[in-house]
């Protein structure tokens, strides 16, 4: 499918529909949605961990950890794998935006481990249009980002994972844009996990699995698509979470996963306004802030600020609550594992995000079979929201243990 759409107009577009904000248009309490570059990396890429309401930063490792915690992958239970997934996004809106995510990795022995993942956003077509609709050429936008990562066990429990990040967005194929020339625009981020996890508690006679786990993921430097544009904070995103395993016997297990997010991007501020409701501007022409912080500031300051930034959630009495809206920043979601003797698997999960955050709440299913070196797993989202861009979202996930090739080489 190939839409049209404006070149000035094209930023806002790719962000919302790579985001899945389903604000637009919605009333009730004051919308004020922090806002990034570069929003497809939050994406969940695969289909067992979307199935579990994104409840994932603790869980056991799997083929696809380098998305939520490297660190996972010392306490995976094979010597490395290969995973393909599949998500066509916001399928409620436009039939052909996709995305693709590959990953791997590879444990040199029990301690050290590598990993890598590639994946790609990409929506069919754009035509570009005038002032008067005349088409002014047809351009497919394209986004990635390339991983590789490195984690280490230390002791029985306990494994931190890092991971560099090379990230390219071309939205436009060198159109202009208000009399700018928009470019590819590139940065450099890093990502930094831990996780605890013990395998040696019982209760009763079952044997129990926890794991907590704690991720910070794409702090890198800002991101612009012209020279002379104000860079854009990437989508830093601090995770921590729970995973509790009850392994009943050999042939049934039981895992409750909990996580909670926060965007670590400035909220933007509340600025003064006149009579008629336009921006008023201070001596060096810029907005007058009239609640919040500045949100033109560098990548690590705003990390931080980002914490105590929030304009504030008006009440009745005309105050602001900061730590009411700070609150309404964290997105939680939890999931439920139920697997048959480690062959198939049932699995549900719920997400929450605050309606004036993004309004994203939704329940997840999946399930999923696996032979000793194969598995397939699928899940579907069911919005609560009935025009919410997420409904008819699926991810399906092709994953293979690399255990039988390492066995002929030796």
């Amino acid at each position: 499918m190939v839409f049209s759409i404006k070149p000035q107009n094209l930023l806002t577009t790719i962000l919302l529909l790579a985001s899945g904000s389903s604000g637009l248009g919605q009333t009730g309490p004051q919308l004020n949605a922090i806002q990034s570059a570069v929003p497809f990396l939050t994406i969940s890429p695969d289909a067992r961990n979307s199935a579990l309401g994104d409840a994932a930063v603790a869980s056991p490792g799997d083929n696809n950890s380098q998305h939520w915690n490297s660190a996972r992958y010392p306490f995976a239970e094979s010597r490395g794998g290969l995973s393909y997934s599949y998500v066509p996004w916001q399928r409620s809106l436009i039939n052909d935006i996709q995305l693709h995510y590959l990953s791997g990795y590879f444990k040199i022995n029990d301690r050290h481990v590598i990993s890598t993942s590639y994946r790609k956003f990409s929506l069919d077509g754009i035509v570009f249009t005038g002032s008067y609709g005349s088409p002014q050429g047809v351009y497919i936008p394209e986004e990635f980002a390339l991983d590789l990562g490195y984690s280490r066990k230390f002791g029985n429990n306990f494994a931190l994972g890092f991971v560099l990040r090379y990230i390219e967005s071309d939205l436009t194929g060198g159109t202009r844009i208000g009399g700018s020339q928009v470019q590819a625009a590139k940065a450099l981020a890093a990502d930094l996990g831990f996780l605890y996890q013990n395998s040696d508690i019982t209760i009763g006679e079952m044997k129990s699995r926890l794991g907590v786990g704690l991720n910070i993921s794409n702090v890198g430097n800002k991101i612009s698509y012209t020279e002379t544009s104000e860079g854009a904070f990437l989508p830093g995103n601090l995770r921590i979470g729970t995973a509790f395993s009850l392994i009943f016997n050999e042939n049934h297990s039981l895992t409750l996963m909990s996580d909670l997010n926060k965007l670590m991007v400035p909220t933007p501020p509340v600025y003064e306004v006149d009579s008629l409701g336009r921006t008023i501007l201070g001596p060096n022409g810029n907005p007058i802030i009239a609640h919040g912080k500045d949100p033109n500031v560098s990548v690590m300051r705003g990390t931080f600020q980002s914490f105590w930034d929030a304009p504030g959630v008006l009440k009745d009495d005309g105050s602001r609550s900061r730590f009411r809206e700070v609150m309404h920043e964290i997105t939680w979601g939890m999931g439920l594992e139920y697997w048959f003797r480690e062959m198939i698997t049932l699995r549900i999960g719920y997400l929450q995000q605050h309606e004036t955050k993004g309004n994203r709440k939704y329940i997840s299913l999946g399930t999923g079979i696996r032979s000793k070196y194969l598995s397939l797993d699928v899940s579907y989202w069911i919005p609560k929201i009935d025009d919410n861009p997420m409904k008819k979202t699926f991810h399906i996930t092709l994953a293979a243990q690399i255990d039988p090739l390492l066995d002929i080489l030796k």
